[in-house]
């Protein structure tokens, strides 16, 4: 899905990430990077906190210089009744987290989180994996899931707090078609045996498995970004496993935003984790 150029396309046009909470994303960091790397001096890109009741008008008060949303928890699955449509990626696991605003006044809705969390894992090597854990059950787990439908070949084991959870993974696992196996979340130091674990839990969820980090571990995939690195991350590191983090899917599913937002390709991966990372650093500093 491409965005068709609007009025004001070269000289101007807006863009924002939605959500709640939405003031600590780093989406207009990442975003405006880019745009001062591809030269587009009129674009803005800024943040509003909007949440699932305020969705419908604030999409109705946009005008025609709008380029497309990002859009976070709680609004990636409210958003679906007001697109005009809906890619074959978000429907899937009815998540959309891309809303492109068209030339001839649509609104077309994606989901960037599965293909970038493809692309950061292929970025580190892993294109193909015989088997993989998710440690979670949430949202995130189930954009996992897609994306493991197109890496992994054999089953994808998923550790839970409850058999509603374990019920709902199994049901993805069988829209995505994914050999799904549940576990329960008092055996999760089982999942860090498997060659790709996929850590889709809260802040802190996760500290206390750091000390079960097996000898010559797999890939790990922990999807947060801050406080980074996290405790079983740094584990992971030491023992001389490979690590992808939070960020390296918050930059890779931004530029497929920012192309399908701007038309332009390929869009500044590296301009853009440069001033993700900065941008971490200075938080972290001011702490």
């Amino acid at each position: 899905m491409t965005a068709s150029c609007g009025p004001g396309s070269d000289t101007g046009r807006r863009a924002a990430v939605l959500g709640s909470p939405i003031a600590h994303s780093l989406s207009p960091v990442l975003h405006r990077a880019a745009y001062a790397e591809l030269g587009l001096t009129g674009w803005s890109y800024d943040r509003f906190e909007v949440d699932e009741a305020a969705l419908p008008a604030f999409l109705a008060g946009l005008d025609a210089f709008w380029a497309g949303l990002s859009l976070t928890m709680p609004l990636k699955r409210a958003v679906i009744p007001l697109l005009d449509g809906v890619s074959d990626t978000a429907a899937s696991v009815e998540a959309v987290n891309t809303v492109v605003f068209t030339g001839d006044g649509r609104r077309l809705g994606d989901n960037t989180d599965i293909p970038g969390m493809i692309a950061a894992l292929r970025e580190r090597g892993v294109a193909t994996v015989e088997s993989a854990a998710i440690l979670g059950a949430g949202a995130t787990a189930s954009s996992a899931l897609a994306a493991l439908s197109r890496l992994c070949t054999g089953p994808v084991t998923a550790y839970v707090r409850s058999a509603t959870r374990a019920e709902e993974m199994r049901g993805w696992g069988e829209r995505l078609g994914v050999d799904v196996r549940t576990a329960d979340w008092a055996d999760a130091a089982e999942a860090l045996r498997a060659p790709l674990v996929v850590a889709t839990t809260p802040e802190g969820t996760t500290d206390a498995l750091a000390a079960a980090v097996p000898e010559a571990p797999g890939t790990l995939f922990d999807v947060l970004y801050e406080p980074w690195p996290t405790r079983l991350a740094a584990a992971w590191a030491a023992r001389g496993g490979a690590v992808v983090g939070g960020l390296d899917l918050l930059v890779h599913q931004a530029v497929l935003q920012v192309e399908q937002m701007t038309g332009r390709t390929p869009a500044p991966l590296a301009a853009m984790r440069r001033a993700g990372e900065g941008a971490l650093a200075a938080r972290h500093a001011s702490a």
